[in-house]
C-alpha cells in the first residue's frame, strides 16, 4: 500500500520561511516523479514544483527563486524548502508522487500572515 506522509506545515509572518517534507512508502521511490502541489480557498489545486527521477525540476512561476524541492533516497523523503513567503502562499499544500498512478498525500496548511 503507497502511503505519502507530510510533515512541516504551520504558520509564519511574511518573508519567513518554511520547510515541508513528504515521506514515501510502499513503492520505489526511485522510479517516481515527486511533486508538491498547493490548493488556497476557492481556487484550484496547482502545480508548485516537481522532481524528476535524474533530478530535474520544475517549479511554478509564482515560486522560483524562492522555493526549492529535493529529494532524499536513502530516506525515501522529498521536500520544499519555502523561503521569502507572502500571504499569497496561504494555502493547503499536497505530496504527490507520479508513475503509472498518482499518489496523494493528506495535505498540510500553510499560512502566511502579513
Amino acid at each position: 500500500q503507497v502511503q505519502l506522509v507530510e510533515s512541516g506545515g504551520g504558520s509564519v509572518q511574511t518573508g519567513g520561511s518554511l520547510r515541508l517534507a513528504c515521506s514515501l512508502s510502499g513503492s520505489d521511490f526511485g522510479r517516481v516523479t515527486m511533486g508538491w502541489y498547493r490548493q488556497a480557498p476557492g481556487r484550484q489545486r496547482e502545480l508548485v514544483a516537481k522532481i524528476y527521477r535524474d533530478g530535474s525540476t520544475n517549479y511554478a512561476d509564482s515560486v522560483k527563486d524562492r522555493f526549492v524541492i529535493s529529494r532524499e533516497y536513502a530516506k525515501s523523503t522529498v521536500y520544499l524548502q519555502m523561503n521569502s513567503l507572502k500571504p499569497e502562499d496561504t494555502a493547503v499544500y499536497y505530496c504527490n508522487a507520479a508513475s503509472t498512478v498518482n499518489y496523494w498525500g493528506q495535505g498540510t496548511q500553510v499560512t502566511v500572515s502579513s
